[in-house]
């Protein structure tokens, strides 16, 4: 059913990409008085994430994972599966390797399709690199208990809908209130650097469909 979706994709992903015009929409504003700080002293640190699509009867859905709980900018959100580059890697090999480590899918499982734009996670200083996959089979997920305390097995349609976005307010760290633009998905708010990603995604989709 999806299969000539993802050529298309594959091939649309070779093109020009909507880039910065897709994220902006979705970054989060700050209110009040106590507003987040961050000054990096040392250039962005590489790293991956990966959007890993696959068949599940007739949806086409991605895996997001949740963070644990700790003393940091992105505790308990909802992020794709991905992390920073090892010496050597590229890219692509990140986004596998962590996706593999953190959710149990293999690698040499997963066709990539291509890649989204670069984007800045200002918090914590990484430029990550999202890229796109696809299983020709629903995976069986094992999740790194360590780093994910939940597997959202996320419906394609749920970011691509019309009506997708939605904006409330939030508390970031337990500290910083902020308007964030999000995407509501199994239960959970899916905001910041994942939605501003997701987001281009889903304008390249959404003109594929709409061809």
């Amino acid at each position: 059913m999806w299969t000539g979706f993802i050529d298309e994709l594959e091939q649309r992903l070779k093109l020009p990409l909507p880039g910065s015009r897709a994220h902006e929409p979705m970054r989060a504003t700050p209110i009040g008085m106590i507003k987040p700080k961050f000054e990096h002293l040392v250039p962005p640190k590489p790293g991956s994430v990966l959007i890993l699509l696959y068949q599940d009867g007739d949806l086409l859905k991605f895996p997001l994972t949740k963070r644990p709980e700790y003393l940091g900018a992105h505790s308990g959100q909802i992020s794709l599966p991905g992390g920073k580059a090892e010496e050597g890697e590229d890219e692509i090999q990140t986004a596998l390797r962590e996706t593999e480590e953190e959710i149990g899918v293999r690698r040499n499982e997963i066709r990539v399709l291509g890649k989204l734009s670069n984007f800045f996670v200002i918090p914590s200083n990484f430029m990550v690199t999202p890229v796109i996959g696809y299983l020709n089979q629903k995976p069986v997920f094992t999740a790194q208990l360590t780093e994910v305390t939940r597997i959202i097995e996320a419906d394609l349609e749920q970011i691509i809908s019309y009506n997708a976005i939605r904006t409330k307010e939030i508390v970031a760290a337990k500290l910083y209130h902020m308007v964030a633009p999000h995407f509501e998905i199994e239960g959970e708010v899916v905001w910041g650097a994942t939605a501003m990603m997701l987001n281009e995604f889903r304008e390249v989709v959404r003109e594929i469909r709409e061809k």
